[in-house]
């Protein structure tokens, strides 16, 4: 088409030449058709392009929007990335970047190497955030799943173990990081211990001890039902041979004793009537007073020896008689050690002795002191066998589950 074109234009513009040239013959008039000749060339290009803009609606509107995109999206930049595909598939891949791909795994242990199950396990973020918590399995062994590449650590803890801290680690995609062996120590027991003096601690014991009564009624002062029970302070032998020489109950015990000896006309020198029960009264009084005091506090004091009996409670009838009747002899220090009992001894024999002062003339000298250090014996030995076989009938024992 643009050939014939081109040939039509060749063949006006010829002709309008040749047209042109022929008044040009005449000299009259040549600058005039030169002229013409010029403006039939101006006419004949204008009607060339009005020729070519007709034939531009002729291409096809689709090539020429191809076109256009194309020259926009090359003159526009590119994004760096692609848009995401929506869809099904996408969403699958992103819900399992948020879960993780990755597993951690171990095995908690004790210092023996046997496994530990039931241990509480947490995984941790760097920044101390908890992430998952599962418990080991009956081999100790544990197993974290679906877990995001970054920075975490372990951390255990279990009943009778002392807690475990692991050190950070990273994982990364599907990555099986396996944690090394958790051993776990024992807990160190924090215990408490509370340091009393010991005299303070005699002084509870001696209060328990004022609570005790044979029957309900008897002082049974002397007994330490307390196998390791705190030594005593001076203070304390006088203060419990106080308590229990001036006992109600040991001045009835007195009154009987004098009565006893009013009734025999013992020591005749003292009368009978109501004073001779007064001389007999009072002298049996200091009796045991002095005794009491020497026995208990004086000469205890003196030589550092425990003045009380120990209850032995346990063993053959034969092994308690022995402890009972030896306790008479023999006794503690305040250090815990067996000694000799001087103090019993020695006690009786001086209180004894001071009996020469206010028995009558007659009853004084040697035989009055060993009668009454005698007496004072035997007495001794006959205590301690009730107290080792009376535990029963005491009241207000400690520990005992029947107060």
């Amino acid at each position: 088409m643009l050939s014939q074109f081109l040939e039509a234009e060749n063949i006006y513009l010829n002709s309008s030449v040749w047209l042109s040239l022929r008044p040009l013959t005449s000299s009259l008039h040549w600058k005039g058709a030169l002229r013409r000749a010029r403006c039939s060339r101006l006419h004949a290009v204008l009607i060339s392009v009005s020729l070519l803009l007709c034939l531009v609606p002729a291409v096809p509107a689709s090539v020429l929007a191809k076109q256009t995109v194309v020259r926009e999206i090359s003159s526009d930049s590119l994004p760096d990335e692609r848009p995401p595909k929506s869809g099904p598939q996408s969403s699958a891949q992103q819900s399992r970047s948020a879960e993780g791909s990755a597993s951690v795994a171990g095995t908690v242990l004790d210092v023996s190497g046997a496994a530990v199950p039931g241990a509480d396990v947490s995984l941790m973020h760097g920044d101390g955030t908890q992430w998952q918590r599962v418990v080991t399995e009956a081999n100790g062994e544990f197993n974290f799943t679906k877990i995001p590449s970054g920075s975490y650590l372990v951390i255990v803890n279990a009943k009778s173990f002392a807690p475990f801290t692991s050190p950070e680690f990273d994982v990364t995609a599907q990555q099986t990081y396996e944690v090394p062996d958790v051993w776990l120590s024992v807990a160190t027991a924090n215990i408490e211990v509370t340091v009393r003096p010991t005299d303070l601690i005699a002084t509870e014991q001696i209060k328990a001890e004022e609570q005790q009564r044979l029957i309900g009624i008897i002082p049974n002062f002397y007994t330490s039902y307390i196998h390791e029970a705190a030594p005593l302070t001076a203070k304390q032998k006088f203060s419990l041979a106080t308590r229990g020489t001036f006992d109600p109950v040991a001045l009835i015990g007195v009154g009987i004793a004098a009565a006893v000896e009013q009734g025999t006309n013992a020591y005749p020198g003292y009368g009978q009537g109501a004073a001779g029960y007064a001389k007999r009264y009072a002298a049996k009084f200091v009796d045991g007073r002095s005794s009491d005091f020497l026995t208990h506090a004086v000469f205890p004091t003196l030589f550092h020896q425990d003045p009380r009996y120990y209850y032995q409670g346990s063993g053959s009838v034969k092994s308690r008689l022995v402890h009972a009747v030896s306790s008479a002899f023999v006794t503690r220090n305040d250090i815990g050690r067996t000694v000799p009992n001087y103090s019993y001894l020695l006690g009786n024999m001086c209180s004894g002795a001071l009996s020469n002062l206010y028995y009558p003339q007659a009853n004084r000298g040697p035989n009055l002191v060993l009668t009454n250090a005698a007496v004072g014996l035997a007495g001794r030995v006959g205590t301690n066998l009730i107290r080792e076989f009376s535990k029963r009938l005491t009241t207000n024992v400690p520990g005992d589950k029947r107060r």
